[in-house]
């Protein structure tokens, strides 16, 4: 089995847009907007302003991704990259794959001089949180809090 991750493709939309779907039923129990999810990662993967995607593939086969968006920290004069989604096909957790994800992530953000890789998880998505716990995340000093538009 070889594993190798790179950047996402155009070609890559419909399985990150299953991937993505796939998440959201999991993670919080929600079903998105097919359509929607499609123009969101669409548009990301023609702008990597918006954010940025990498694919996980074994034997050729896609079976992974995660995504960074960036916030500006006028405080610090530098960016901090937020996970805004991971996924492992089911097959293939457990097996250490995360860590090899985040593992680019945090080398291109390291080149990039980025201050912190970030990321929130839903509150009852415990599988989740100590998945990233044994992949080195720490608990936050910040509440995530929303107001609605």
């Amino acid at each position: 089995m070889t594993h190798n991750v790179r950047r996402a493709k155009l070609e890559d939309l419909e399985k990150l847009v299953e991937f993505t779907l796939s998440e959201a039923s999991e993670a919080e129990g929600i079903v998105k907007n097919t359509e929607k999810v499609r123009e969101g990662i669409l548009t990301a993967l023609k702008d990597e302003s918006v954010a940025i995607y990498w694919v996980m593939e074994n034997d050729g086969q896609i079976i992974g991704n995660v995504s960074v968006v960036k916030e500006w920290s006028d405080w610090n004069a530098g960016y901090y990259w937020w996970i805004q989604s991971m996924y492992l096909d089911p097959k293939y957790r457990g097996q250490g794959l995360m860590k090899s994800l985040l593992q680019t992530v945090k080398e291109l953000a390291a080149q990039q001089r980025t201050l912190e890789l970030r990321l929130y998880v839903h509150k009852d998505n415990e599988r989740a949180t100590k998945a990233y716990l044994k992949s080195g995340f720490t608990n936050s000093d910040y509440r995530v809090m929303v107001i609605g538009i």
